[in-house]
């Protein structure tokens, strides 16, 4: 049998009514006990009171930002009435924009919880103000609306941008049209920038600059469009400086002032002329609008130094100027700005054989010189420095008449004679001919040597050529005048094979004379068809005198016995020369 339900009366409801509303009222019991009294009050007085209770509380919900006054202020904490059953704190940190918070100052936090383990509400001052600015930056980002932020830090691959308190990240191809080849010079602007993407889970925003300024380029560049024409002439300012130009803002699109358009003189880098942030007026050279590219000079606006060269330097004027440039082939003489002259490296020094010409001149050194020659189409002007002095191979032949005696220092050796210094940056030449009376040099060096001090007489001056012919023998007596009376006809000598020829062998027979054997006077006794069957360099022939010629400077001689004691043979095949000793044959020694 079923339970019969008990029937509610109206006792029951105002009994349930009653205990509702003391559950209500017991937090208020638990703050102010002195106004909560169960036994002193009706039904009505419960309803008044309860009224009165909910019209102290706002209805507020965890995650809500809402207003609160700051009820005190400690070491670390600042206590918050936010109109709730209690009162929350927040850490004095959070209110470090705010240096003059005192109590009664009305502030907006986040209610994180309404109720921790102590029964406290959980506030935060910063997480509201995040909450204020993400929702100013989520707007802006949805309507496409630039916001201010500040560049804070660098950090790899951009930087750190304060947006209204909040970090945002500036990729570093967003920060301008070019590459910024010094970012730390930004830090601390101001700009504005648009928001590019946004994830609020992550807190990770991404901000362009370049955005807006490709934007405002874009508009600015239409307008210079219809405005700029070739040849004209405007403002801009320097807005970059580079190794080899300037770029000049024109009013939103930027052109380039490169080096060689800045002066008609040389310079070595644009911040000679121009700063940043100068206004400069420039002429506009050349537009390629599909490429963006303006060209600017500078120095087109500056009369042309060439106009009038050949009437300020004539041919023949004697002029000074500053070495600016040194090449393997000469040196560059600036004039005046935008007019220089080339000092080819043959027109440096009358007497010295300059190698370089860093060995006479150095940059930014004064010199004088004379314009040889002056062409304005090429601009060019051709110097000379030795045209500054007189020349002295034109007085060599009245210092030194043919026939002096002089003495100088052997310098330099080559195949065919040995060059002697007459006088410093002067050389004269003493052809192998003329180095002795009575051998027939194969080498200078078997006469002099390199650093020799030698006495050598004037065979000839060539001024215009340049040349001095010297004779190392004419400096001495011709033996050959008194050589039939030191050998006689029918002389007996001994002598030492030196050269095989193709017709004969020639024979030192001391005192620095040669003489010749021809090969029908070897005297074997049988038919002869090379002197290198018989003989060779270095043996010993004992000879006699057939014939002394004074006038051809020769002595021909007979071989009349052959010792048996020989110095070796040598291992190299012997050499028969032609007469006029320039070609050779091997030739293999006899027997092989």
């Amino acid at each position: 049998m079923p339970e019969l339900e008990t029937p509610v009366t109206g006792t029951d409801l105002e009994r349930a009514k009653r205990d509702a509303q003391r559950n209500q009222l017991r937090p208020l019991a638990n703050r102010r006990p002195e106004l909560y009294d169960e036994d002193e009050y009706s039904s009505e007085e419960y309803e008044h009171m309860m009224e009165l209770y909910n019209g102290t509380l706002a209805s507020i919900d965890e995650g809500e930002i809402v207003k609160s006054k700051v009820r005190e202020i400690r070491d670390n904490l600042v206590v918050l009435d936010i109109g709730f059953k209690s009162e929350g704190t927040v850490p004095l940190e959070e209110f470090k924009d705010f240096p003059d918070l005192k109590p009664g100052d009305e502030v907006e936090v986040l209610i994180e919880h309404l109720e921790d383990q102590e029964g406290s509400v959980v506030l935060s001052k910063k997480k509201a103000d995040f909450m204020r600015v993400w929702e100013k930056i989520r707007v802006a980002y949805e309507n496409d609306t630039p916001v201010e932020g500040t560049l804070v830090k660098k950090i790899k691959g951009g930087v750190v941008v304060d947006l209204m308190g909040v970090d945002a990240f500036l990729p570093g191809s967003q920060i301008a049209l070019r590459r910024v080849p010094n970012i730390d010079e930004l830090l601390g602007q101001k700009y504005e920038f648009k928001i590019i993407k946004l994830n609020k889970r992550r807190r990770n925003i991404v901000v362009s600059r370049r955005v807006i300024l490709e934007t405002e380029r874009a508009g600015k560049r239409e307008k210079l469009m219809k405005e700029l024409e070739k040849d004209q002439v405007r403002k801009g300012v320097v807005k970059n400086i580079t190794d080899f130009g300037a770029f000049i803002d024109l009013g939103g699109v930027d052109g380039l002032l490169h080096i060689t358009d800045m002066s008609w003189g040389r310079i070595s880098h644009p911040s000679e002329l121009v700063q940043i942030g100068q206004e400069l007026e420039v002429k506009v050279l050349d537009i390629d609008w599909t490429r963006e590219r303006i060209s600017l000079g500078l120095k087109q606006l500056q009369p042309y130094p060439w106009k009038d060269v050949v009437e300020k330097y004539p041919v023949g004027t004697r002029v000074t100027g500053k070495v600016v440039s040194i090449t393997n082939y000469g040196a560059f003489i600036e004039l005046e700005p935008g007019i220089e002259g080339l000092v080819h490296i043959s027109e440096m020094s009358w007497t010295r054989n300059v190698r370089h010409p860093s060995k006479l001149v150095s940059i930014g050194e004064t010199i004088e010189a004379v314009v040889l020659k002056v062409d304005p189409s090429e601009e060019k002007i051709s110097l000379g420095m030795k045209q500054t002095e007189q020349d002295p191979w034109m007085v060599l032949p009245l210092k030194y008449p043919v026939g002096t005696r002089i003495s100088g220092k052997v310098r330099n050796l080559t195949s065919f004679g040995a060059f002697v210094e007459i006088e410093p940056g002067i050389d004269g030449l003493i052809h192998i001919s003329d180095m002795s009376w009575t051998k027939r040099v194969q080498h200078p060096s078997e006469v002099v040597k390199k650093g020799d001090t030698v006495d050598v007489v004037i065979l000839n001056i060539d001024s215009e050529n340049k040349r001095i012919s010297l004779g190392l023998k004419q400096a001495e007596e011709d033996p050959w005048l008194r050589i039939g009376e030191t050998y006689p006809v029918g002389t007996d000598l001994t002598g030492k094979v030196v050269r095989l020829m193709d017709k004969g062998v020639v024979v030192d027979i001391g005192n620095d004379i040669e003489g010749f054997v021809p090969i029908s006077q070897l005297n074997t006794g049988r038919v002869v068809n090379s002197p290198a069957d018989v003989v060779y360099e270095g043996m010993n022939l004992e000879m006699r005198v057939l014939e002394v010629d004074p006038i051809h400077r020769r002595i021909v001689l007979s071989v009349t016995n052959i010792p048996e004691d020989q110095p070796p043979r040598p291992e190299t095949p012997s050499k028969i020369h032609t007469d006029d000793g320039l070609d050779a044959v091997d030739v293999h020694a006899a027997g092989e």
